[in-house]
């Protein structure tokens, strides 16, 4: 688990105490935040504009909070953004046989998509923790596997079979004025954190990212463990796809391409080590919202999104060679 108290890093005689990386990636979102509120304050930091940049990083949230498990065990899941779409494709087909405009049809949709990601999240586990195929090649098999499936069966159009209180509610409704998709979100991250921080399966996941073989020996099941943290990693996936095909109001089969390249970045960026054994979903959260508050910032400014890439490009390298130095001064180096 990430370290209580900063790592002090030895430098040229002196001792240089080094903050979390959860916090100094938050650091960086609140100077994002303050730069472009400095030139916009009156329309970026209004509550219309806030609850659109929640809206925008919820779906990402919901998929990167089972992206957080997976990269705390030292594995990567490169399948999430094909996952969703092929979950959001089943759900549609299942929605419209279904027929009709109630909650009945959105429950059957739901379960269809939570069905369909943790059957590709266990296929990842299976392959990943028994097979001993590279999580980095497994997922990128699955991740054209389940894209070719969605296009098959969708025969390569965006499908629209969306009821209407799917879209009207959880789309583009609110409670209070929190939008439903940000409030699903946060539930999912609350929910998530604590499993990772406060529960045995948590506990049990940073020893296997730290030291697997160790973990064995203290009696984890090391390949029980990891193929239900990549089928949870699935589910999150497949009920993303659902809350895409609510805010959407399609399958938008070609808008997904870059989810996991962004989910990973998000994660990574949060302070979860891609070597394993540390991390935590708070950070994650802000790791997300970074990319939405650069694009929505940017557009603002009058400036090309492109650059967005660019700073998170440059974040993401910054967040590992944080993690690196974290690493060498817990090891005394």
């Amino acid at each position: 688990m990430m370290p209580a108290q900063p790592p002090i890093l030895v430098k040229g005689g002196r001792r240089v105490a080094l903050p979390s990386a959860a916090m100094s990636i938050f650091l960086i979102l609140l100077a994002i935040v303050a730069v472009f509120a400095t030139f916009r304050f009156e329309s970026f930091a209004s509550v219309a504009n806030l609850k659109n940049i929640c809206t925008a990083a919820s779906i990402l949230l919901v998929m990167a909070v089972g992206a957080t498990f997976v990269i705390v065990t030292a594995g990567v899941d490169l399948s999430v953004g094909s996952v969703l779409v092929f979950s959001g494709v089943v759900a549609d087909k299942v929605m419209a046989a279904a027929g009709g405009q109630g909650w009945g049809v959105v429950l059957l949709g739901f379960v269809a998509a939570a069905v369909c990601g943790a059957l590709w999240g266990t296929i990842n586990g299976t392959l990943i923790a028994k097979a001993r195929v590279p999580p980095l090649i497994t997922t990128l098999g699955t991740l054209g596997a389940a894209q070719g499936l969605a296009l098959i069966i969708s025969e390569g159009v965006d499908l629209k079979d969306v009821p209407d209180v799917l879209g009207d509610t959880l789309g583009i409704g609110d409670f209070l004025g929190v939008p439903w998709l940000v409030i699903i979100a946060l539930v999912v991250a609350l929910v998530g954190g604590a499993a990772l921080t406060l529960t045995r399966f948590g506990r049990h996941t940073f020893a296997i990212g730290s030291n697997p073989n160790a973990s064995r020996e203290m009696g984890i099941d090391v390949t029980r463990h990891l193929i239900i943290v990549y089928a949870l990693a699935g589910l999150l996936a497949g009920v993303a796809g659902l809350l895409s095909l609510a805010r959407y109001g399609s399958t938008t089969i070609s808008g997904h391409t870059t989810d996991n390249l962004s989910v990973v970045a998000a994660v990574v960026i949060g302070g979860t080590s891609l070597f394993g054994g540390a991390g935590g979903v708070f950070g994650t959260a802000i790791g997300v919202l970074i990319p939405a508050v650069l694009d929505n910032g940017l557009v603002m400014l009058g400036l090309e999104s492109f650059w967005r890439d660019v700073i998170v490009g440059v974040v993401l390298i910054g967040a590992v060679y944080l993690d690196q130095l974290g690493r060498r001064a817990r090891a005394g180096r």
